[in-house]
């Protein structure tokens, strides 16, 4: 998107005694100036400006280089309720490209998918809240999926909530920046507390349950009654649950986390997953009653 496109045609409204360009009664002159990145002197610097070149008022901030075009889209994200993250300005991995670059293409191709979850699936009778992200083996992709498709269902206002079922060789805690003493291995042996669950700045919809501390027994724990006890509450607090699983060809967990969601997403990478590991995977999962909703194919 245009940094500039959403601001043409707005009414002027007061910051601090001048009177700045809003949207939906949201200021990007304040919320620049909020940010420390505007005082009083160069908004009205930005003003005059504006009208002697009849341009926009970001355009105008960005041509005096008192801003960048980054600050621009950060105020127009805040505008919009749109929140991301700019370059170094945070703990979460930069591999998590819905949060960092949300205008470029993996992150629209991640929109994409997320569009085809609500229309096929999220959104019908047959369909429901919890999705399994399953692959095969490891480096294809899952937890880098999983990842990205929390953040931009966060994006879209959908109160969100990630748990990492990986007990084995967990990432999402390591994507997101937290520790990991508290998570579902807690959880799920009676131990854990509702600070487990930790809210993501600053996307004020997504929450994440880490792994927590490995345990010696990750598929017992995913087999109990208590997982899906667990899916069920959640369910009550958040409009989509996403699960990272351990890769499935290689341990049964997978297996047993996609049977307690309402459906399960096969992620396969190309040029390195085996269509013979596709086929086997999709017989186990049919053989534990998970549906499987469709297969994402990872080309990065």
């Amino acid at each position: 998107m245009d940094a500039e496109t959403a601001t043409a045609s707005t009414e002027l409204v007061p910051v601090a005694g001048r009177r700045v360009p809003a949207l939906h009664g949201r200021r990007i002159g304040e919320i620049l100036a909020e940010a420390g990145k505007l005082q009083e002197e160069d908004i009205q610097a930005i003003l005059d400006y504006q009208l002697q070149q009849s341009i926009r008022f970001g355009e105008a901030a960005v041509q005096l280089g008192l801003v960048t075009e980054a600050d621009v889209r950060n105020a127009l994200s805040r505008q919009f309720d749109y929140p991301y993250l700019a370059a170094g300005s945070s703990s979460v991995s930069e591999e998590i490209v819905a949060a960092y670059e949300p205008f470029g293409k993996h992150a629209e191709m991640m929109r994409a998918l997320r569009s085809e979850i609500i229309a096929r699936w999220l959104d019908h009778e047959a369909g429901g809240k919890t999705l399994a992200i399953v692959s095969p083996d490891r480096s294809e992709g899952r937890s880098y999926v999983t990842a990205n498709l929390a953040v931009s269902f966060a994006q879209l206002g959908k109160r969100t909530l990630l748990i990492d079922a990986d007990m084995r060789n967990p990432r999402q805690h390591a994507l997101f920046g937290l520790d990991i003493q508290s998570g579902l291995s807690a959880v799920l042996t009676g131990r854990g507390e509702a600070s487990s669950v930790r809210q993501v700045a600053p996307f004020e919809n997504l929450c994440i349950l880490p792994a927590g501390v490995l345990p010696p027994n990750p598929q017992e724990l995913l087999v109990r009654p208590d997982f899906g006890w667990l899916l069920r509450e959640v369910e009550k607090n958040f409009d989509v649950v996403l699960i990272d699983t351990p890769p499935g060809g290689q341990f049964a967990d997978a297996h047993a986390a996609a049977s307690s969601a309402h459906g399960a997403l096969m992620v396969i990478r190309k040029d390195h997953t085996r269509p013979r590991a596709v086929t086997a995977l999709g017989e186990k999962l049919s053989t534990a009653k998970a549906r499987v909703i469709g297969t994402v194919l990872n080309a990065i």
